[in-house]
């Protein structure tokens, strides 16, 4: 049976804008189905709702002030495995839809979609549970032949890698421009350009992406 003709669907829209749990509020409002909308702001409300709420879908952002959501996608899934998850969010997803599909996400929407694109993602996780972009979907073909795409640290070079590294084994600047002979300047010069890369704010989320990726 369609989920869109079963009982009342049961959204969680976390995101910390107000403006975008909104406008997904507005295109759920034009969808016309039945349904119930629970809004998180932070990564432990989210958790929160889907411990204590039924939830079926969960419209999730990348990036929180209190972390990234990649670290809370197993946990969400371990909690409650029939739950669907869609990452709703403006980082590259050429080069990170893969690792929040490998995380558990069932679809990986970019904000930077017009509004029928988004639509459309939010009907297929509802009648399919799933929604697979047709860059995703090139993506994924692409992983088969190269596993490296999976992981974004892929995308650093040996130097940055071998930095990044050092940052997650808890050395600071100095002791990481020590280690390696080079000017400290030289060390946060090259941390920024993996931030860049990685599309990442902080070491937590740094971190997090090297855990990950081992």
């Amino acid at each position: 049976m369609n989920q869109l003709d079963k009982k009342t669907i049961n959204f969680l829209l976390a995101d910390d804008h107000s403006l975008i749990r909104q406008g997904i509020v507005f295109l759920l409002e034009d969808i016309e189905l039945h349904h119930e909308v629970f809004q998180a702001s932070n990564l432990q409300q989210a958790l929160e709702f889907v411990k204590t709420h039924p939830i079926d879908i969960a419209i999730i952002d990348a990036h929180f002030p209190d972390g990234n959501s990649l670290s809370v996608l197993p946990e969400i899934k371990k909690i409650k495995p029939e739950i669907k998850i869609l990452v709703f969010t403006g980082i590259d997803e050429t080069i990170h839809s893969l690792r929040y599909l490998n995380a558990g996400a069932d679809g990986f929407l970019s904000k930077m979609n017009e509004e029928e694109e988004i639509e459309l993602a939010i009907r297929k996780m509802l009648s399919h549970g799933e929604y697979i972009s047709p860059t995703t979907q090139a993506l994924l073909r692409d992983s088969m032949k190269n596993p490296n795409l999976v992981n974004p640290l892929s995308s650093l070079t040996e130097r940055e890698l071998q930095i990044a590294e050092m940052y997650a084994e808890g050395l600071g600047n100095l002791e990481i421009a020590n280690k390696l002979e080079v000017k400290q300047n030289t060390v946060s010069t090259i941390k920024r350009r993996i931030f860049d890369k990685l599309e990442i704010e902080n070491l937590v989320e740094l971190i997090e992406l090297i855990k990950n990726s081992q």
